[in-house]
């Protein structure tokens, strides 16, 4: 593997000082008319954001899956959330080099203070007052040499899986990200890499090579997803892994793409084991996937398959589970599955197609999502059934404008017959788009 993916830099250099610039990419700085000569504009500004109120008829309480009869009569609970606000930032240099970057913003972003708490002794507080996340999904600088090769370095998106690679607001129907691979894979998955990408025809191809995932972030829940976390001022990068993904566009309104991932996990951390009981433990992650989507005659039709494997997932869970359990430890110290599956498929009906209209879109979609982010290794004894999930989801989606959509939405859970159903309802506004070009 090491020797892969060093013969795999001195490739990507030695195209990047043998190759010349393209001199396509110099035709873009101007466009000349017959009367005058028009600049291009080399910045674009744009982004996406999510406002979302849920009503959900279920008990939120840590322990409704330990012990179910106790809220099975729960009144619910109510939220408001803003889950992305993104600032998309993009500047063309000429001669092929751009660079790319996106800010996003997650649940309203946190505010920090230091206050003087007056009813006390006018000691200094230092205060939480809302939570939430500030994070640089992307940053990275392109030499595009042709439709074919470009070479991508800094932060870049690990596109694997559909929601990776259309994340956007405007590109899915459900309120918030389709559940099934939101809970098992990293979304949007970022990470700081190296990728190569190109359009060949009715092909698109993409390879990246960015730091493992990290096996200690492992848990019962959400499988691999918290993998790419990291709690310190950098990214561990002990193991790399990599990442490729093909698409075909070649039959008439379909997309079909194919992605996967691989990477040893265990060790990729601030902290190393080096016993001789661990020496031949890897951890490797093996992540498969495909996707489709379809649009025509008013109709949209989407439909996602993703498997994951884990090597050595008893190991890890034990190791995972005897942890540092200090307070401010980052480690969730859970079992993880051997294996990990999500599917999921929607079916939509722009309503106003129907009466010709083209200017705005009214969509009636249906989705349905199984998931199960927790399948044990044989020997295991803990079974965390709840962890296996069916989603119906009903909703519309209407969209004044190409960048503006509304939703609405009610979606239900189904879990095994000894736990309760999660029912809940949504409503949501979003946008996507660049506003210069």
């Amino acid at each position: 593997m090491k020797r892969l993916l060093l013969s795999f830099f001195a490739f990507t250099a030695l195209i990047s000082f043998s190759l010349t610039e393209d001199v396509k990419a110099a035709e873009n700085d101007t466009i000349s008319t017959e009367h005058q000569k028009v600049t291009k504009s080399r910045l674009t500004v744009g982004g996406y954001g999510e406002a979302v109120y849920t009503r959900s008829f279920y008990s939120d309480n840590m322990f409704r899956y330990s012990y179910p009869d106790r809220y099975k009569n729960s009144s619910g609970y109510g939220r408001v959330d803003l889950p992305h606000v993104v600032i998309n930032l993009g500047y063309d240099f000429g001669h092929g080099w751009t660079m790319g970057s996106e800010i996003e913003f997650e649940h309203g972003g946190n505010e920090v203070a230091i206050e003087i708490e007056a009813e006390e002794t006018g000691e200094f507080e230092h205060e939480i007052e809302r939570g939430g996340e500030v994070a640089l999904e992307q940053f990275w600088i392109q030499k595009s040499f042709s439709k074919a090769l470009n070479i991508r370095v800094g932060h870049v998106i690990v596109p694997v899986g559909q929601t990776n690679n259309a994340h956007l607001p405007t590109q899915f129907f459900t309120c918030y990200r389709p559940e099934g691979e939101f809970a098992i894979l990293p979304n949007t998955w970022h990470e700081t890499g190296l990728s190569i990408w190109g359009k060949l025809g009715k092909w698109r191809y993409e390879a990246v090579v960015v730091p493992a995932l990290n096996s200690n972030m492992f848990n019962n829940a959400n499988w691999v997803k918290n993998g790419s976390a990291s709690a310190y001022e950098f990214r561990v990068a002990n193991n790399l892994a990599g990442a490729l993904r093909i698409d075909n566009y070649s039959v008439k309104n379909l997309h079909i793409g194919v992605s996967g991932y691989v990477g040893n996990t265990f060790n990729n951390d601030i902290v190393t084991n080096e016993a001789d009981k661990y020496k031949e433990v890897r951890g490797t992650v093996l992540i498969g996937t495909a996707e489709f989507d379809y649009k025509a005659n008013g109709f949209i039709l989407r439909g996602n398959f993703d498997y994951g494997h884990l090597n050595d997932a008893e190991i890890i869970s034990i190791y995972n589970k005897n942890q540092n359990h200090q307070s401010f430890s980052p480690y969730p110290r859970s079992l993880v599955g051997e294996e990990a599956v999500a599917v999921g498929g929607e079916i939509a009906y722009d309503i106003l197609s129907f009466f010709k209209k083209k200017d705005r879109q009214l969509f009636v979609f249906g989705r349905y999502d199984y998931y199960d982010s927790y399948i044990p290794y044989a020997s295991a004894i803990t079974m965390y059934d709840w962890t296996e999930k069916h989603v119906m989801t009903l909703g519309l989606n209407y969209y004044p404008i190409k960048q503006v959509v509304v939703k609405a939405e009610f979606s239900e859970r189904f879990l095994k017959e000894q736990y309760n159903n999660e029912p809940m309802i949504s409503l949501g506004i979003a946008y996507s788009g660049f506003f210069n070009k």
